[in-house]
């Protein structure tokens, strides 16, 4: 399959470019809104052709386009490439909002393209483990937690602390966190949030949030740019619990997956792979297969319905049904 790059950015040229490189499929075009960039990445990564407009990789050959670029054009540009009749790879999160959310994913389904949204983690085999054994082994499960946190330190003109840009740690990682829930609890019923703007930004930097379900359970997720490093997940049941830490995007060293269910504690061991290459891969498989990928439509407006509610919490200070 080749591809289209809308944007230059880091996450394309550190984390989707080696991975597709793992793998039988290719880039063929790039996009930038910087002419000189756009060169410099293509004679660096051998693409063939490269464009100072992203309307104009549409016109390459390609077969889908990955779009990592800003949050708020998540949604534009993937009804764009639907228009086109390019399959789409979208980052995290894949619009704005849910509503957003769910006019793309219905736009990509009358123009039959195939549309999958970036949570590279769901991919990994731990994650697959820890949902498998959730599913199987846990019993009653009441409770999960999860947290992705990072420091954006010195960095005022981050994109990440733009509100034009659809910014924030509820938006960047948070998402993750809600995701990761979502995978052990299902759909909550309820959200409350409190967050923090420390960096005077109009985003928030820090959240923390509290998910409700009708059937008593409860969920924690907790997010921001404030703090040095955290990456983990919990889920609890009535006979025992699951754990995951360096959760979302670990490091190049084996990783473990820790629980005690029924009285036995077990620890174990994943070799490092590259989970935006096993991203890859669903999607394409999911493209010729004519199936909706495991990160499709449908979850994407699911996480979103949640991200918005914790979001319209936070801002009324009262609790929000979901």
């Amino acid at each position: 399959m080749n591809f289209g790059l809308l944007s230059t950015a880091g996450i394309a040229r550190k984390s989707f470019l080696p991975a597709i490189e793992a793998t039988d499929h290719g880039v063929t075009a790039v996009a930038s809104r910087d002419g000189n960039r756009a060169r410099s990445f293509a004679e660096k990564h051998s693409i063939d052709a490269h464009y100072d407009e992203y309307e104009a990789v549409f016109d390459a050959d390609i077969d889908a386009v990955y779009v990592p670029l800003p949050n708020a054009h998540h949604a534009r540009w993937a009804k764009r490439a639907a228009e086109a009749g390019v399959d789409v790879l979208c980052e995290k999160p894949l619009a704005a909002a849910a509503a957003e959310a769910r006019e793309v994913v219905d736009y990509c389904a009358e123009r039959d393209v195939t549309l999958m949204e970036g949570f590279m983690y769901r991919y990994h085999p731990r994650t697959e483990r820890a949902i498998e054994l959730a599913d199987e082994e846990l019993e009653d499960v009441c409770s999960a937690t999860a947290a992705f946190k990072f420091p954006l330190f010195g960095a005022p003109d981050d994109i990440r602390l733009s509100s034009e840009l659809a910014g924030g740690s509820l938006m960047d990682v948070g998402c993750y966190a809600v995701s990761a829930v979502r995978q052990f609890l299902g759909e909550p019923d309820r959200a409350y949030a409190f967050t923090a703007d420390s960096k005077d930004a109009g985003v928030d930097t820090e959240l923390a949030g509290v998910l409700e379900y009708e059937s008593d359970a409860s969920a924690r997720v907790a997010c921001g740019f404030d703090t040095q490093t955290v990456q983990r997940y919990r889920v609890e049941g009535a006979n025992g619990w699951i754990e995951a830490r360096d959760a979302f995007n670990p490091s190049s060293q084996p990783v473990e997956l820790e629980y005690r269910i029924d009285g036995r504690h077990g620890v174990e061991t994943f070799d490092p792979v590259d989970q935006y290459r096993l991203e890859i891969e669903e999607f394409v498989a999911s493209v010729e297969a004519g199936r909706q990928p495991r990160t499709g439509g449908a979850e994407a407006i699911a996480n979103m319905a949640v991200i918005d509610a914790l979001s319209e919490s936070a801002e009324s200070d009262r609790p929000v049904e979901v």
